[in-house]
């Protein structure tokens, strides 16, 4: 069905009648320096001296973004109001080409990357028939760089806010190095439609684009007590901790040469010798910030050149970063020279003297830590053999949270690398990723190191029950959130190399004492009993199981389909194969009621009668 209403034709035939309009006489080409004080009027001003704006669209249109092209990069499935966008991208398409030589343009270049080799020129066209949308390509601006005539291919945006938001839209068009955003006016779209591309093209010149952050870390080792400089990658869904801790010092020593650098919070570029190319050369944030919390992004968010969004400011311009009754997704594009530090009365940056990491060789470790944010059987952290940093890869797990979705808490999100903007096979990527992890296994061994952190708690149970015809959920025991001071001891015990390891229920190794800090408190026999424990085992199991068999379908190799089935062994499973293997039908709960496997539930020991119970749920080259 989805084969049938793409049409390849229409898009290149609209793409050769596009190019000769980028010329029109009603796009002007400006800069940063045009663009300051005439987007400024319309922004408010802050306590800080910083400026902040309002959007009507405050997140990204994910459900409403679709891949034209060929087999190849269209998504593995459409959604209704994705497949009624392709159905009718001909006749919008159209329309674009009629816009783009009445409305008024603004376009604005600027450079991603700082490299020998991969530097993509991005190309923003601004409809700016509502003046205060300029703002979008000022903010974007500010996160990259001139260009500087570095190699890299060429990359186009058009960006249309005022289309109807009845016909809210983002079209990609990756084979043209082209994308559209219709009837949002999201910086977010601006931000994440050129990194996407820029991913793709990434994967397209033998490197794996990365959502993921990156930074450098000198700690002193324990057994040599030389001062070790490690490369850093932290893969992570959005809000589980990404930029928290590319940023975090982690309570390092700083009297003995220890000390964190960010080199960047959201995307790069992988290479098979270990370098991580950087994408942007400033960060875009959430700006939900304590200072006690991550003190270098409390710097920059209140220093006056932050361009702030959708937070709240009162009357006189004092901010609350953590007032969200307005709107939970404030943003901030945020300079990384203004990521500071207060160490003994002085203000020191954090910023890494590149946005790059360097090649293995030049460094004395890689690690690649996988952040997933659960809540109830997931230690705070794992030791991975290669073979399961690369299934980390593949699963890309997170759990949704009671306070951010009341009805499907506890339920288990996947994504590939967590990596929500893949274009194409998602199976090729693993396999991508899966062949530089093992050259360079291979090339240094003993100095690539990986790790599964969970920044969410551990005990939380969560029943459902019906109450008028409709199924309710209630929280009957909250998790206990990992303390931050705690992570940050597991982080830095794993770059010192003091932390202790012991085999855990999940047939990886698992964290028992952090930098000298024991954590007995945290073990999982003490907050579930042993039904309880291999109920949610065998969930987590057929979790992995169902999507592995969906990645299995878009050419993931057969020896890391087989990986999978020895780790699910290593947890208890005897299911033979993944992708041969029917579906359970029911999965047998301690109380001893059969639920539906695509409907586990969690249980509660009580005893009252027990109700239907729910699911747990910038660095230079040298």
């Amino acid at each position: 069905m989805a084969k049938d209403i793409y049409n390849n034709d229409v898009y290149k035939s609209f793409y050769e009648r596009l190019v000769p309009l980028l010329n029109s006489p009603n796009i002007r080409e400006v800069d940063l320096n045009w663009l300051e004080p005439r987007v400024k009027k319309f922004a408010q001003k802050t306590e800080y001296g910083s400026h902040v704006w309002r959007s009507v669209q405050s997140s990204r249109l994910a459900a409403k973004t679709v891949y034209l092209g060929s087999e190849r990069v269209r998504l593995p499935k459409l959604l209704p109001y994705q497949e009624k966008v392709v159905k009718n991208a001909p006749d919008e398409l159209e329309k674009v080409l009629k816009w783009m030589t009445t409305l008024p343009f603004i376009k604005l270049t600027r450079q991603m990357g700082d490299n020998p080799d991969f530097n993509p020129t991005c190309t923003l066209y601004l409809s700016v028939g509502d003046f205060r949308n300029a703002r979008l390509a000022y903010q974007w601006g500010n996160l990259l760089d001139e260009p500087s005539g570095r190699p890299g291919p060429n990359i186009t945006m058009i960006h249309i806010p005022e289309e109807h938001q009845s016909r809210q839209q983002i079209l990609t068009m990756p084979e043209f190095n082209l994308n559209i955003c219709l009837g949002s006016d999201y910086l977010g779209e601006n931000k994440k439609g050129f990194l996407r591309q820029a991913m793709w093209l990434a994967d397209e010149h033998g490197m794996l684009g990365l959502h993921a952050g990156s930074k450098v870390v000198e700690a002193r080792d324990a057994q040599s007590n030389e001062l070790k400089r490690h490369g850093v990658i932290l893969f992570g869904m959005t809000a589980t901790g990404k930029s928290t801790w590319s940023c975090h010092q982690l309570e390092m020593d700083p009297k003995r040469g220890e000390m964190t650098y960010a080199s960047q919070d959201d995307i790069c570029f992988l290479r098979d010798d270990g370098a991580a190319f950087g994408s942007e050369h400033n960060f875009y944030v959430k700006t939900d910030v304590r200072k006690s919390d991550q003190e270098a992004m409390h710097y920059a968010l209140t220093h006056k050149s932050a361009l702030l969004e959708n937070i709240m400011v009162d009357a006189d311009g004092k901010v609350d970063f953590l007032d969200e009754s307005l709107c939970g997704n404030g943003r901030a594009v945020v300079r990384m020279d203004k990521l500071f530090i207060e160490r003994d009365g002085k203000l020191i940056s954090i910023a890494a003297d590149s946005i790059n990491l360097p090649s293995l060789d030049k460094n004395d470790a890689l690690w690649f830590a996988f952040i997933t944010r659960r809540n109830t059987i997931m230690p705070f952290a794992q030791k991975l053999t290669p073979e399961q940093g690369v299934l980390a890869y593949l699963f890309g797990e997170s759990t949704l949270s009671f306070a951010a979705n009341p009805e499907k808490a506890g339920d288990s999100v996947r994504i590939v690398g967590t990596d929500d903007f893949i274009i194409g096979s998602r199976g090729q990527k693993v396999n991508r990723f899966h062949d530089i992890i093992m050259k360079l296994v291979n090339k240094y061994p003993g100095q690539v190191n990986f790790r599964l952190y969970n920044t969410g708690g551990m005990g939380e149970i969560i029943e459902e029950t019906e109450e008028g015809g409709k199924m309710t959920k209630h929280m009957l025991r909250k998790a206990e959130r990992v303390p931050l001071d705690l992570m940050a001891a597991i982080q830095r015990g794993d770059l010192r190399g003091t932390n202790k390891w012991e085999r855990g229920i999940l047939g990886t190794e698992s964290i028992v004492e952090a930098d000298g800090r024991p954590m007995e408190e945290w073990d999982v026999h003490k907050l579930y009993n042993k039904e309880q424990i291999n109920y949610y085992i065998r969930d987590l199991i057929q979790g992995r199981r169902a999507f592995l068999e969906e990645i299995s379908k878009e050419g993931l190799r057969p020896e890391i389909i087989a990986s999978a089935e020895r780790s699910f062994r290593a947890m208890g499973d005897t299911t033979k194969s993944a992708t041969a293997a029917a579906p359970m039908q029911q999965m047998a709960m301690p109380s001893g009621g059969p639920v539906t496997a695509t409907e586990p539930r969690v249980v509660v020991q009580r005893e009252e009668p027990v109700r239907r119970p729910r699911k747990p749920g910038v660095w230079r080259w040298r």
